[in-house]
């Protein structure tokens, strides 16, 4: 058994695509994995067509609150994922970190989410294979 990973997942938001790929590791990681999320600038809410498009894959989002990024989720994190959040992540030596350039959903309709959602799955997909 691999140790247990800590994967955190940051945007400005973490409204969207910090929370969509939150819930993917969740869903897909199981208990190999805690996951985190936070977003350097949080909303309020989660944005409610990111619930839409994660709840059509049976991924229940809505529960999920945004939360402000701080050290203290980076340097309990071994895995740093940033997704337009630029010089608002603090970096750790030691931590892993990607940023993936995704496109964000704030403002866009259910057809541009779910491509983004998507490609976000394949991204968790494979950040999954490659710790484990």
């Amino acid at each position: 058994m691999t140790e247990k990973k800590t994967i955190l997942f940051v945007c400005v938001h973490n409204a969207g695509r910090s929370q969509m790929a939150a819930g993917f590791m969740r869903e897909l990681g199981g208990a190999r994995v805690e996951v985190l999320s936070a977003g350097s600038a949080p909303k309020d809410s989660i944005n409610p067509v990111a619930v839409e498009a994660m709840a059509e894959l049976g991924i229940n989002i809505a529960d999920q609150k945004p939360k402000i990024l701080t050290p203290d989720s980076v340097q309990q994190s071994d895995v740093v994922i940033t997704m337009g959040c630029g010089d608002a992540c603090p970096y750790y030596p030691g931590k892993r970190y990607e940023d993936w350039k995704l496109e964000d959903p704030a403002g866009q309709g259910i057809e541009s989410v779910r491509t983004i959602r998507d490609e976000i799955k394949a991204r968790v997909e494979s950040l999954l294979t490659e710790i484990f």
